[in-house]
């Protein structure tokens, strides 16, 4: 999701007082006297607190204060901390099992958590087939609990992401849904039962607890006095929370926020900061600004189904077009990073640095002679073409296609420009380098939906422009986005890509334990996909994220922000 356009003075005006009016009834409130509680302003307000129906932002950033996962990712390295873990999941290839060992932990509401909560929620998942979990323990065919800290799951085949996905999902409590779970399975619809069961008070694991909620306006969470982590010292770093609570302030819109930011009245903003507002905030001495690189991909992507670009070397030229250096300064003004796989290249030990870099280097007229080089020498030809015999770069016209016939006029799709301007400019700057070469190409922005129907599900399109906004650090997703039995109707594989020797190594992926031998596998599907271009990786925008400074210490940079779990484990008030 991105933040709306600026809005008008009168809008101004009246989020103006709409912010005084919240400070006022901070300080009058129950909470004022919580002096180091941290004041968070959100754009919305979670959905649901039901942790198997919340698929949106708001509902996740505070169900992960609450929910915990065995395992979660070291801020620096990225590798696999032992968290409601004890250790390190010990592997049995033989068995085809892991073996987990737990560190003493309770529930908020003072019953221990054990083995039990762990084999619950795996069972509970396979059995509900929970559409967001699913895929991520559909291959575990036992769980044991040989004792209350001990828990050990079987699998049915090799499967890489089990350690990365599985171990890392939420952990609920047996005893706050065992009751419902028999109650929905003597309904009709015992899945649309539990994702409709409506959870206001969820029992916590994690540092915080929720105190209170008043829709449309705040939620409160308040130290958990029974968090494993407090005191504690997990991945070399001692643990809180060192902070009363946390206020959740909902705003709605980006504007209404960073006003409430400047004016002292929130102490952060959980969302990335526009451009547009940066030279503002970074003229106040009163915010402090975190940049952090994310785990996206915003990307071309072509109907690899039908003509022109079934052809690998229209989608190699089209990528020699596309001037990452321009989308970066001009596009996102320099808050951005030029993106040459499909992985990011933040996500080190997954990223592979030997793709093909396609014009990287060139200016304007070297891409346009390069492009022109890879289409005439695949039997592209023109009326005029681009590139005249002594060198000169023209305007090209009348390109057709290797059999004679001419190229027909086809469409960009992009997102509109109120949705997200970076996208829909994009489209039109492709559009233009596009017909630079004799191309006929048009930039057409559509709503969202419409958009996703049109490419997912109908398959009618010839190109569009969209993006991931919060990859998975495991790079399965390369395997999902491109595998030939994924190209169906509303799969993953949008662009139909279809290659037997991409399948067969990204299906070997998938069932590869070592992680040295996967990374090796999954460089080479990098370097398969970006030699045939099914995607054009544009640009992943960088992270900036703005807080009201020196009010708290403490703050956690990693892949992703500082709006992480260690930060809130961590942050202290400041002096």
């Amino acid at each position: 999701m991105e933040s709306k356009p600026r809005m008008g003075f009168c809008r101004r005006l009246v989020t103006a007082y709409a912010v005084i009016l919240f400070s006022g009834l901070l300080l009058a409130g129950p909470l004022a006297s919580a002096g180091e509680t941290l004041k968070m302003g959100v754009l919305e307000e979670p959905k649901t607190l039901n942790v198997w129906r919340a698929t949106d932002a708001w509902s996740n950033k505070v169900l992960g204060f609450l929910y915990q996962p065995l395992y979660v990712r070291d801020p620096k390295t990225l590798e696999f901390i032992p968290w409601l873990a004890a250790e390190q999941p010990v592997y049995d290839e033989k068995e085809l099992s892991y073996t987990v060992k737990l560190r003493p932990a309770s529930w908020s509401d003072g019953t221990e958590l054990t083995s039990e909560d762990v084999a619950f929620t795996g069972n509970f998942i396979n059995e509900f087939k929970i559409p967001q979990d699913n895929s991520k323990w559909d291959f575990v065919s036992k769980i044991e609990t040989p004792d209350k800290y001990t828990v050990k799951f079987y699998l049915k085949e090799p499967e890489a992401i089990f350690v990365s996905r599985t171990l890392t999902t939420p952990i609920v409590q047996k005893k706050e849904w065992v009751d419902r779970i028999e109650a929905a399975k003597k309904t009709e619809k015992p899945l649309g039962t539990i994702l409709n069961e409506k959870i206001e008070n969820p029992v916590s694991s994690g540092p915080f607890i929720l105190k209170e909620w008043r829709e449309g306006s705040y939620l409160y969470l308040e130290k958990n006095p029974r968090f494993f982590g407090t005191g504690a010292t997990i991945g070399g770093r001692v643990l809180g929370p060192h902070i009363d609570g946390i206020i959740f302030k909902v705003f709605g819109t980006s504007d209404a926020a960073i006003l409430a930011l400047k004016k002292g009245s929130i102490d952060m903003f959980w969302w990335g900061v526009q451009p547009g507002y940066m030279e503002d905030l970074r003229a106040n001495p009163n915010i402090e600004l975190f940049e952090n690189e994310k785990s996206s991909l915003y990307y071309m992507g072509f109907n690899v189904r039908k003509p022109p670009f079934n052809d690998p070397n229209l989608r190699r030229a089209v990528a020699t077009l596309v001037d990452e250096d321009f989308i970066i300064k001009r596009i996102l003004q320099g808050y951005g990073i030029k993106m040459h796989s499909i992985v990011p290249s933040g996500n080190t030990f997954w990223y592979c640095p030997e793709v093909p870099k396609y014009g990287e280097g060139l200016d304007r007229e070297g891409r346009i002679k390069k492009a022109f080089d890879i289409l005439r020498d695949a039997g592209y030809t023109w009326q005029v073409a681009p590139v005249e015999s002594s060198g000169k770069v023209v305007n090209g016209e009348g390109i057709k296609l290797p059999n004679g016939q001419p190229m027909e006029n086809f469409t960009i799709l992009t997102p509109p420009a109120d949705y997200d301007p970076h996208r829909a400019m994009c489209g039109m700057m492709m559009q233009e380098w596009l017909r630079m070469l004799g191309i006929p190409a048009s930039s057409k922005p559509m709503a969202f939906g419409a958009l996703l129907q049109q490419v997912k599900a109908r398959h009618d399109f010839d190109s569009f422009i969209m993006g991931y906004g919060n990859l998975s650090l495991d790079p399965d997703y390369l395997r999902n986005f491109f595998l030939s039995s994924n190209d169906k109707p509303n799969g993953w594989n949008m662009s139909g890509y279809n290659n037997p020797e991409f399948d067969k190594i990204a299906n070997a992926s998938a069932q590869e334990m070592n992680r040295d031998r996967r990374q090796a596998l999954i460089w080479e599907m990098q370097k398969i996909v970006m030699r045939d271009v099914p995607y054009i990786p544009l640009y992943n925008p960088k992270l900036i994220e703005a807080v009201y400074k020196g009010r708290f210490t403490g703050w956690v940079q990693m892949l992703g922000g500082i709006g992480n779990l260690w930060t809130f484990c961590e942050l202290k008030p400041g002096k």
